[in-house]
């Protein structure tokens, strides 16, 4: 099929996104987008319910371009002014296509307490604890962002994960600078996980946690405590890979938008791999 050539429908900015120059042509093409149907079909019906419940009589997308575009914003990673010209639709609306749709698929992931209560009720032996930090385009000034640990700006999310690194629960946004203990007390994750008798493994970045299982520190540890930390790790090892499989959608490899829509971000991406499973 061959190429075509376009001029930009819009203009102006919405975020941090760099739209091209008045009157640059833009190259288009085909490309696929690793989700399932079973996704896109979850998504639209999300849309489809809530244009019903606010009676939207008509939009420039129906509810299954509206889902492709989310999707291909979160797992691609595209910018609206990318999004808008491959949709055809203004940069505004591709804007608040996905906000709105990204608000619609936070809201149903699962609560802290909820998802406790069925991962106590599924048998797992264990829970892995641990953070992430999702990177923002921020600059040096900005301290509450700065995360010393990573060296870069970013928001601190805590991630609670089955044995087999599926998630099972990921927190709100904070700021990189807030330490993962001290996130992780802000939010009640190690009071709701005691309260339901799961055994929690966590790194030694939840030091002084009297509750989670944490790894031995020190220098010149005794055989039995370094065979400890050994397996330990050997047991966190697959509940942390729950950490990389958010960041296979590339929208949380680097925050160009607002930081405090990172939790947002997650916890609709948390809903979608649920669907994915």
């Amino acid at each position: 099929m061959p190429l075509r050539l376009k001029k930009p429908l819009v203009s102006e900015a919405i975020d941090q996104d760099a739209s091209p120059p008045p009157g640059v042509l833009m190259l288009f093409h085909r490309a696929a987008l690793p989700l399932s149907s079973r996704t896109l079909t979850f998504v639209s019906g999300v849309i489809r319910r809530y244009r019903v419940s606010i009676g939207s009589c008509w939009r420039k997308l129906n509810p299954g371009q509206q889902a492709l575009l989310v999707l291909a914003y979160l797992r691609k990673g595209e910018t609206f002014a990318e999004l808008a010209a491959g949709f055809e639709v203004g940069l505004t609306t591709a804007w608040r296509y996905v906000n709105e749709t990204v608000e619609l698929l936070a809201a149903r992931a699962p609560k802290l307490r909820q998802a406790i209560r069925a991962a106590a009720k599924a048998g797992y032996a264990y829970v892995v604890l641990d953070g992430t930090l999702i990177p923002v385009d921020r600059v040096a000034a900005d301290r509450p962002f700065y995360s010393g640990k990573h060296r870069k700006h970013g928001m601190n999310l805590q991630v609670i994960a089955s044995p087999d690194g599926d998630i099972v629960w990921v927190s709100g946004a904070l700021p990189g600078s807030v330490h993962d203990k001290k996130a992780e007390w802000i939010w009640g994750v190690l009071a709701e996980l005691e309260a339901a008798g799961l055994v929690t493994l966590a790194d030694k970045g939840y030091q002084g946690s009297t509750y989670a299982k944490l790894p031995y520190r020190g220098r010149n540890k005794p055989e039995s405590q370094k065979q400890a930390n050994r397996a330990h790790a050997r047991l966190r090892s697959p509940g942390e890979r729950a950490n990389a499989q958010l960041k296979t959608w590339r929208i949380l490899r680097k925050l160009r938008c607002c930081p405090w829509r990172a939790g947002q971000l997650a916890k609709a991406i948390h809903v979608l791999q649920i669907r994915e499973a």
